[in-house]
């Protein structure tokens, strides 16, 4: 996490040196502070949906003794976890699941792989409202697209991949991880089949556009004239650069989220007040709003997690298997 924020640190440097600090800070004075309520309220409406999405998962897998409370707090935690590589620090809300209720972490792990897909397809979903208009970066989404409904078709053939696990069982690494790895497909699975997964993306293009409506505000408060243009370009510049941001796998998709954002401002928004100073200083705006205002929230919430260990009861034991829901 400190080498996250140490990258978080470099990157709002470079952005302040690129955009002439003094113009910069002109930029942020000018800006009508009093839309930064508003925005981040949509960043909360995005985490709320998000946490939905987190319920409806763990549902779906029998985890029913974990308290509601309970798992908001492991939620918000695992913001901490966002400057982690690839998220991968993620699975901390799943270790925190196996303590509070004995649920094994190779069921609940799969829930961390489920969210990653499913917001990587709603911001594709979105961006693509955007690509009727703006032609810029197609190929590279279309990329993503196609490999990931690739992925999802393998992921899907269950009878190969549990012949690969049965034939890995028979390897000696495999002998005493063998009943984990077939958990952690199976777990997959039910999450990727068509329903759940549909599910998902659609509670992640209402909680993301949510996000993308806080980017039109942020421009606007800037002086950019909140036209339909101007949100159909804030739409699509925040959803494109959030993917590319995810996909690149950096921390917090820092540097490449906030080179994207910059780089599709300029090419998209046509008027005259969007310049390199412009765009840097809503770069910087977003990117509190919608990353480091959740570190925040995480930190709080860990340093409530964390006082759970002096308190934990003996956890009472989850079902062996998750749920079949019908898709």
């Amino acid at each position: 996490m400190m080498v996250g924020i140490l990258i978080g640190v470099v990157v709002v440097v470079a952005i302040v040196i690129l955009s002439d600090a003094g113009a910069l800070s002109r930029a942020l004075r000018d800006f009508d502070w009093r839309l930064l309520p508003l925005v981040l309220g949509l960043t909360i409406l995005n985490y709320a949906m998000r946490f939905i999405k987190w319920q409806y998962y763990l549902r779906l897998l029998g985890v029913a003794t974990l308290s509601r409370r309970d798992s908001l707090m492991i939620f918000l935690a695992g913001f901490t976890m966002v400057m982690t590589p690839g998220k991968v620090g993620e699975l901390l809300k799943s270790y925190l699941v196996r303590e509070r209720t004995g649920v094994p972490m190779t069921r609940t792990a799969p829930i961390i792989f489920a969210e990653r897909l499913s917001d990587g397809f709603a911001l594709l979903v979105l961006s693509a409202i955007g690509l009727t208009v703006f032609r810029y970066g197609w190929q590279l989404l279309v990329v993503g697209a196609v490999l990931s409904c690739l992925g999802l078709f393998v992921l899907q053939r269950e009878a190969w991949i549990h012949a690969i696990l049965r034939r890995l069982e028979r390897t000696r690494p495999g002998r005493t991880r063998g009943a984990a790895m077939i958990e952690l497909y199976d777990s997959t699975r039910v999450l990727l089949r068509p329903r759940p997964l549909l599910t998902a993306v659609g509670i992640g293009v209402i909680s993301w556009l949510g996000e993308c409506v806080a980017f039109f505000l942020v421009l606007a408060g800037l002086g950019i004239p909140a036209t339909w243009s101007v949100l159909l370009a804030s739409i699509f510049v925040f959803a494109a650069s959030t993917w590319i941001g995810g996909a690149s796998m950096l921390p917090g998709g820092l540097g490449a989220a906030e080179l994207t954002v910059a780089g599709l401002l300029l090419v998209t928004i046509d008027d005259p007040a969007m310049t390199s100073t412009l765009a840097g200083t809503a770069t910087l705006l977003i990117r509190f709003a919608t990353l480091w205002f959740g570190v925040l929230i995480g930190i709080v919430a860990l340093s409530r997690v964390s006082t759970w260990t002096s308190t934990l009861q003996t956890p009472e034991p989850e079902p062996a298997r998750p749920a079949q829901p019908v898709s």
